[in-house]
């Protein structure tokens, strides 16, 4: 099928079955609110090599939040719920607590799994801590030098999906890198969603394992590598094709991650120099999500 006249390949993308929590980071102003959110999701491209997938998925005004100040969801991603509540901890004791002005609200108070993330936290405070209540949210409040930090009992804990993806195929790199700005753009409006890597976009797509290397967790992709479709056997660079880039979704529930590829795809078909969209596989054999490009329209 083709999609503002560029080709949309009969392929599907392969998801997986992930935990996930949803944190909500209140501060000050929108400064503190975007540091903070960006150092607690550091290091969270991909669990291939870090030690949770981690994003940030919008940013909230006063009127949005429990406390009346900016805010911003972030999720955080592992395969198993132990290691995920050990991430959580972490980054928000690590990264949010230790940040100027900051809160921590539970960004899914209905979830059936909570972890009590606030209270292992509020040891912090030595036992000067104190139990409240904002917002009808039971809380911590524990003295810091710079006043009091506050953060909600618990942390819920859902059933989430990574690895939501489409390449998108250009005539050149900064074809290519347009569209997937553009994608990028139109998918954080997506509720529920995050795009983990750097700035939403994967320059290194990659496989399982490695033709040559047996110590490798993952390679380099060589069949969609550009500068590689005259040296190895069976690319997937078509002829014209000179840039690539992955997109990967993450989301609270695979329906936001259709939609989060279906707006980002017909963005990026609009740019021009776009020449064709795929997406990346395991040939349905290890993820529990099969997302057919085709059906998302």
């Amino acid at each position: 099928m083709r999609l503002n006249n560029v080709e949309i390949e009969e392929t599907f993308a392969e998801a997986f079955s992930m935990k996930c929590a949803r944190v909500l980071i209140t501060a000050l102003n929108k400064r503190w609110v975007k540091v903070a959110a960006a150092e607690a999701t550091g290091f969270g491209t991909s669990i291939i090599g870090c030690p949770s997938e981690a994003g940030i998925e919008k940013y909230l005004d006063p009127e949005e939040t429990p406390d009346g100040r900016f805010g911003a969801y972030i999720q955080i991603y592992h395969g198993k719920t132990e290691k995920l509540e050990e991430q959580i901890l972490d980054r928000i004791g690590q990264c949010v607590l230790t940040a100027p002005t900051t809160a921590v609200f539970n960004g899914l108070p209905d979830a059936e799994k909570q972890s009590n993330i606030g209270f292992k936290l509020k040891f912090f405070g030595d036992g000067f801590d104190e139990k409240k209540e904002i917002g009808g949210r039971t809380v911590y409040s524990v003295p810091m030098m710079e006043g009091d930090f506050i953060i909600e009992e618990n942390i819920g804990i859902v059933d989430g999906v990574a690895g939501g993806n489409f390449f998108i195929m250009a005539k050149d790199q900064m074809s290519a890198l347009n569209a997937a700005e553009v994608a990028v753009d139109v998918i954080s409006d997506v509720e529920g969603c995050i795009t983990p890597f750097p700035g939403g976009i994967v320059a290194s797509g990659s496989k399982v394992g490695s033709n040559k290397y047996k110590f490798l967790k993952a390679s380099t992709n060589e069949k969609f590598c550009p500068t590689l479709k005259d040296k190895v056997k069976d690319s997937q660079v078509p002829d014209g094709i000179n840039g690539i880039y992955e997109i990967v979704i993450n989301g609270m529930n695979v329906d936001s991650i259709k939609e989060a590829m279906r707006k980002g795809i017909t963005a990026a078909t609009k740019v021009p120099g776009v020449v064709k969209i795929s997406a990346g596989n395991y040939g349905g054999k290890l993820g529990k999500y099969k997302i057919d490009l085709k059906d998302l329209f």
